[in-house]
């Protein structure tokens, strides 16, 4: 099992909305700039609740946020020695030590650079023989340990956040998904070109209970992601676009580089409202 952890403080504060608009949209000028925004919430947050539990996500998106979190470590600005991270989703059928399971993706990309030990860490286990109890499990895990302090999300460009593909249910809890064959081909560069190598399945939290985390940020890089940006935060809730369950959140934040932010028909107003935010609120 991967799930294991300390069950922490049994915290589990109700977000609050704290004058917030229910998405705020953050539009920086690239992807360096929206991974140091969002080092720098984290880095606020474990200031604030050094156990704090991160929630992160794989992918190319997330890693100027990650590397910038590093850098604030090494310099000493930021203690990451009680944090703990849990995994937002996992490959069906790869053993955990598998270089491509997304525990190893992470052990590579965040823990080893944030000087966290695997002792801190939860996930689901993807290669269980009882997938459907291994996510009840996971699910049942996160809830134990507190619930997640601040999800990092990414979002695919047909607006799928975890691996909740269109069509998923917004009150979803973690489950197991099929794996869209578009999905497939995109991941294949992890697995040396060769789609065949892809698993079929994940597991992935849910969009129920990613709604869970007490804060969510959303980051989004590049002019591919800027229809599903604008579905996100200025069309209908719908579970043909997953990510637009964001607007159902106490506190949720999406930042978004010049293209991303590209087709988003109130991109002014989202300009003035972040730049008349006093500085002491954050994101």
């Amino acid at each position: 099992m991967a799930v294991p952890l300390s069950s922490g403080t049994g915290r589990r504060r109700v977000p609050s909305q704290n004058g917030r608009l229910s998405v705020e949209v953050v539009i920086v000028p690239d992807a360096k700039a929206g991974g140091a925004l969002i080092a720098g919430a984290m880095a606020d947050l474990l200031r604030r609740t050094p156990d704090a539990l991160l929630g992160v996500a794989t992918g190319s998106t997330p890693l100027p946020v990650y590397e910038a979190l590093a850098a604030r470590v090494r310099s000493g600005s930021v203690d990451t020695s009680r944090a703990r991270i849990a995994q937002l989703d996992e490959y069906v059928g790869l053993p955990a030590d598998h270089p491509e399971s997304y525990r190893s993706v992470l052990r590579r990309e965040v823990l080893e650079p944030l000087g966290i030990g695997m002792d801190a860490f939860m996930g689901p286990d993807g290669a269980a023989e009882d997938i459907p109890a291994a996510c009840e499990a996971y699910d049942r895990a996160l809830a134990e340990a507190g619930g997640v302090d601040l999800q990092l999300l990414g979002i695919g460009t047909d607006g799928h956040i975890g691996f909740n593909e269109p069509c998923s249910s917004l009150v979803s809890r973690t489950r197991i998904k099929t794996l869209t064959e578009q999905t497939r081909v995109d991941n294949a560069r992890f697995f040396g070109g060769d789609v065949g190598q892809v698993p079929h399945h994940v597991i992935t939290q849910g969009i129920g209970t990613i709604l869970e985390a007490r804060h969510l940020v959303l980051l989004a890089t590049g002019e591919g992601k800027a229809d599903a940006v604008a579905a996100t935060v200025e069309g209908p809730v719908a579970a043909v676009c997953p990510a637009s369950a964001l607007q159902l959140h106490p506190h949720a934040t999406v930042v978004v580089d010049e293209a991303a932010a590209s087709k988003l028909k109130f991109a002014d107003y989202f300009r003035h409202t972040y730049a008349s935010k006093p500085d002491w609120q954050g994101i």
